[in-house]
C-alpha cells in the first residue's frame, strides 16, 4: 500500500502563486508515476499534470501548460506542483495520485490522496 498526503493549498489572488506538495509513504518502490488532478465545484475531476518518477519528465493539461510545473524529489518521495499566474478558474480541490504509468487517465492510478483546497480570488 502507498499513502499520499497533500499539503500547500490555500487562498491566492489571481496572478499569484502556490506550491503543492504530496508526500508518499509505504510501498513507494511500486511508484513509477505521480500526478495531480483537480475537481472544481460541480465539475468532474480532471487531469492537471503527471511525472515519470525516474526520468522526471512532466506532461501537462493544456489549461495549465506554461503556468504549472510538476517536479519530484526522489529522496523525499515527494512530488510538487508549482502553480504560477493563477486564475480564478484554477479554484478546485487538488488531488495527488500514484501509479505505474504517467498518463492522463484517472483509472490508471492506484493510490490517491485526500486532496487540498486551492482557492484563487479575482
Amino acid at each position: 500500500q502507498v499513502q499520499l498526503v497533500e499539503s500547500g493549498g490555500g487562498l491566492a489572488q489571481a496572478g499569484g502563486s502556490l506550491r503543492l506538495s504530496c508526500a508518499a509513504s509505504g510501498r513507494t518502490s511500486s511508484i513509477y508515476a505521480m500526478a495531480w488532478f483537480r475537481q472544481a465545484p460541480g465539475k468532474e475531476r480532471e487531469f492537471v499534470a503527471t511525472i515519470n518518477w525516474s526520468a522526471g519528465r512532466g506532461f501537462y493539461a493544456d489549461s495549465v501548460k506554461g503556468r504549472f510545473t510538476i517536479s519530484r524529489d526522489n529522496a523525499k518521495n515527494t512530488v510538487y506542483l508549482q502553480m504560477n499566474s493563477l486564475k480564478p478558474e484554477d479554484t478546485a480541490v487538488y488531488y495527488c495520485a500514484a501509479g505505474s504509468y504517467p498518463v492522463v487517465v484517472q483509472g490508471s492510478y492506484n493510490y490517491w490522496g485526500r486532496g487540498t483546497q486551492v482557492t484563487v480570488s479575482s
